[in-house]
């Protein structure tokens, strides 16, 4: 496998765009890193040209992303790079796409707070109603959460009061 995987730091320039298809939904937005540069002689950070890519997530990933994002957030994009070269009108135009494979909020220029999903198998909810919750990965042997508390991330129990006798 010779696939060219990069990371990219910048920022979300256009709306995101979510698809529903057969396959699994997908979202592609337009994301924009510039780079910057001290510059000695005048004692300042300067921008430098900024490159444009169109960002594609599939399945969870692209649904996730869709309901996450927004214009102008600081994004890490980490995925597979493609280049394409396509002819339109006679002009040849060159587009350069990043299948991504994670994408997160760039902690350091804000805050961010992480919600896990909560997942359910279709199969059982059909036969046997809703699943039960999981806080975990979902690879946790039955009764290892009460062993050592909930994975982290995961949201605090709500507080109960206890009666006292």
């Amino acid at each position: 496998m010779n696939d060219t995987v990069v990371t990219v730091v910048g920022n979300v320039a256009t709306g995101v765009e979510f698809r529903e298809s057969e396959t699994g939904g997908a979202a592609r937005f337009r994301f924009a890193a510039t780079a910057r540069r001290w510059d000695r002689a005048r004692g300042a950070w300067t921008d430098g040209p900024t490159s444009f890519y169109t960002v594609w997530a599939r399945r969870t990933l692209g649904v996730n992303l869709a309901a996450s994002v927004s214009v102008g957030e600081p994004l890490v994009v980490h995925g597979r790079l493609r280049v394409r070269e396509d002819e339109w009108d006679g002009q040849r135009r060159t587009s350069v796409e990043i299948d991504a494979v994670a994408v997160g909020h760039d902690l350091s220029r804000g805050t961010s707070a992480f919600r896990r999903l909560t997942r359910t198998a279709p199969a059982l909810t059909e036969r046997h109603g809703p699943a039960p919750e999981r806080q975990g990965t979902g690879h946790e042997p039955p009764g290892e959460e009460a062993r050592h508390g909930p994975p982290r991330g995961a949201p605090d129990p709500v507080a109960v009061p206890t009666p006292v006798p």
